[in-house]
């Protein structure tokens, strides 16, 4: 089970690795938008610099055929490094692309996976991870938990290497049903981990913890305390 980061912001970045079990970023084009017309290649290298070379990045291409594809993803290879994931839309062009990564040995990510079908085929294909896309699902009607949970099994059954890696989250309640089914690993936006620690029952606990210390011993703290 890893947590992943759905941004492209450096401080966020930095901010949670420190204190957040964060295992790897993940990135689309919406997601570098949020950012502004940065210098891409250097912004995601800067990126690689933070989190260091042993947890993934995740770097989508933008062309819509197959050529252009196969280009981008060179492109990242040269400008990044050949340790990037790189998340391929699963259509029909994609699949192919896919598939011919995976001839070269690349690490890569199956994306926009609105059901069972588009994973099935992108399992089959050799992707490395899957991304189901689990609150656009759920609203489309879809029973997200039991996609991820189908395609966990089919994982079992078969013995493929493939992580679901969830994705596209709106409540924390969403990762936890995400996880419960069976995905290996979530990619959350800042502000979605952040709701986590925001609950206030948790907020309203840890009050009561200090008001009751600050009536036994007058605010100070147990440093402060002698023997």
């Amino acid at each position: 089970m890893k947590y992943l980061l759905d941004t492209a912001n450096l401080d966020e970045i930095r901010e949670l690795s420190e204190y957040l079990p964060i295992a790897g970023v993940t990135s689309n084009p919406t997601i570098v938008k949020r950012e502004g017309a940065v210098p891409f290649f250097a912004h995601m290298r800067e990126i690689r610099t933070i989190i260091g070379s042993l947890r993934p990045l995740h770097i989508q291409v933008t062309a819509r055929n197959y050529d252009g594809m196969m280009r981008d993803a060179e492109a990242v290879f040269r400008h990044v490094d050949e340790k990037v994931f790189i998340k391929v839309p699963v259509d029909f062009a994609g699949v192919k692309v896919i598939k011919a990564l995976k001839r070269q040995g690349a690490n890569v990510t199956a994306t926009a996976v609105y059901g069972m079908d588009q994973a099935f085929i992108a399992l089959e294909a050799g992707a490395d991870c899957i991304a189901p896309y689990f609150n656009r699902m759920e609203a489309l009607g879809v029973d997200a938990a039991n996609v991820i949970g189908s395609i966990a099994g089919i994982i079992n059954h078969y013995g493929y290497e493939t992580e679901i890696l969830a994705a596209s989250f709106k409540q924390p309640a969403q990762i936890d049903r995400a996880i419960l089914a069976g995905a290996h690993s979530v990619t959350v936006s800042p502000n979605i981990l952040r709701e986590i620690f925001a609950k206030k029952v948790v907020t309203d606990a840890i009050q009561v913890f200090a008001d009751d210390w600050s009536d036994l011993y007058g605010g100070k703290m147990l440093t402060e305390l002698d023997e």
